[in-house]
């Protein structure tokens, strides 16, 4: 799905990143800002009530979307799923503590992922690849994981580099909808970005 080459220019992007601006800044995973990643964060969660669930964050980065999570759930637990190990270990120096957390290190496209209720992809998909098809591949295998729902976001506008790549929401939902019951499409938070929800199926309420 992903090939040896994509993955060096997504590992020499980062190392590059980190090098230039040190690793505790956002700019070392491709963010502006710290700003525009917390936006991204409430949109992804908007899913839904994530309380006492599981949950998967593929291409986790630093793993910072677990202390979003952590401040409006509780009793849930957190996988994240990072392929760089310069960011795996930045990870787990920031979240390892956490008992809700696991830090893995492995590429989502190849490696065999847990069965968990919810996926996230947060700025994971957002990479060129020489597979035309990669996109779908990757929204497939993520959305196969889940139990409940998986949630992504893409850009709908880049300015050409050759690293990142732009989605037009119409595309990308329309290929949703021919795999999924249910599909939303959140692109009012950023006027380069949006975020899609697939839901597999209901989550059961239980009643007190």
């Amino acid at each position: 799905m992903s090939s040896l080459t994509d993955s060096v220019a997504i590992f020499n992007y980062h190392r590059w990143m980190i090098n230039t601006h040190g690793r505790q800044s956002s700019f070392a995973l491709g963010w502006k800002d710290i700003e525009s990643q917390q936006i991204r964060f409430k949109a992804l969660a908007g899913i839904g009530d994530l309380g006492n669930c599981s949950v998967l964050d593929a291409g986790c980065g630093y793993g910072d979307f677990l202390p979003y999570l952590s401040a409006s759930y509780k009793d849930f637990t957190y996988a994240g799923l990072e392929q760089i190990p310069e960011l795996l270990k930045e990870a787990i120096v920031r979240h390892g503590h956490s008992p809700a957390a696991n830090f893995i290190q492995g590429n989502f496209t190849t490696t065999l992922l847990p069965a968990v209720d919810y996926v996230f992809a947060s700025g994971s998909l957002n990479y060129r690849s020489t597979d035309p098809d990669f996109i779908f591949k990757a929204i497939d295998k993520l959305y196969a994981a889940c139990n409940y729902g998986f949630a992504f976001n893409l850009l709908n506008y880049i300015v050409p580099n050759g690293l990142l790549v732009a989605y037009t929401p119409e595309q990308i939902t329309s290929y949703c909808s021919s795999i999924c019951p249910e599909v939303k499409l959140i692109q009012d938070y950023d006027p380069n970005d949006f975020t899609v929800y697939m839901y597999k199926q209901k989550r059961p309420v239980f009643l007190a």
